[in-house]
């Protein structure tokens, strides 16, 4: 068996491999990851990333999402997320992104990989499950509330009146783990206006 073939065996179809990571299995890895994406039997998602498709019935299968980040930072310490998921808390949004964002520690600025764009930003504290509670998405909004095109006066009156809609030990909760200034001053004016005023005491906030 050729070489160039041996490096493909050894790549798991759907799996984003960097170039360092396969560098192991081949003595002439870049010359035989090019035979292979001449050949069609592997795809370049960006510099330094190799993925071997995955068939199914309709055809080769992207990479999950997933994992170019994962390959990408090395680790699977991240939150990948869309401002898109901001539109289900029924606040008033409505803008559709393109762009992915990723929560993460190591790195910052945004990237190409697998003809996607993803946003990378340093945060300090995020969940890493992909399914999130709405008290969350909650509170995350608030945070990057200046970062939203939509009209953030109507966003914030709807606040006012929406807040009663969210388990408010859990908003607490993420308020306290996850929220800035910002988030924690918005929410402590929401409730202000709502029957559940007498809450805010729990915020514990200035």
């Amino acid at each position: 068996m050729k070489s160039a073939e041996k490096l493909r065996d050894r790549m798991e179809p759907g799996r984003v491999y960097r170039r360092q990571d396969l560098a192991g299995f081949s003595t002439a890895v870049d010359r035989d990851l090019k035979a292979l994406v001449t050949a069609g039997e592997v795809r370049k998602l960006s510099g330094g990333l190799y993925c071997r498709p995955k068939p199914s019935q309709w055809g080769v299968l992207p990479p999950d999402d997933r994992e170019l980040v994962r390959a990408f930072l090395k680790t699977d310490d991240f939150r990948l997320t869309s401002y898109n998921d901001f539109n289900s808390l029924g606040l008033g949004l409505t803008q559709v992104y393109t762009v992915y964002v990723v929560y993460n520690h190591k790195r910052t600025g945004t990237f190409t990989l697998g003809g996607k764009e993803f946003q990378f930003r340093f945060v300090p504290a995020y969940p890493t499950g992909e399914v999130v509670e709405p008290e969350y998405l909650l509170v995350d909004m608030l945070n990057n509330l200046r970062r939203l095109p939509d009209n953030v006066e109507l966003v914030l009156r709807n606040l006012k009146s929406g807040v009663k809609h969210f388990d408010r030990t859990k908003v607490f909760d993420c308020l306290e783990r996850y929220g800035n200034p910002a988030a924690k001053r918005l929410l402590r004016e929401a409730y202000a206006y709502s029957p559940l005023a007498s809450c805010q005491r729990k915020l514990h906030i200035v």
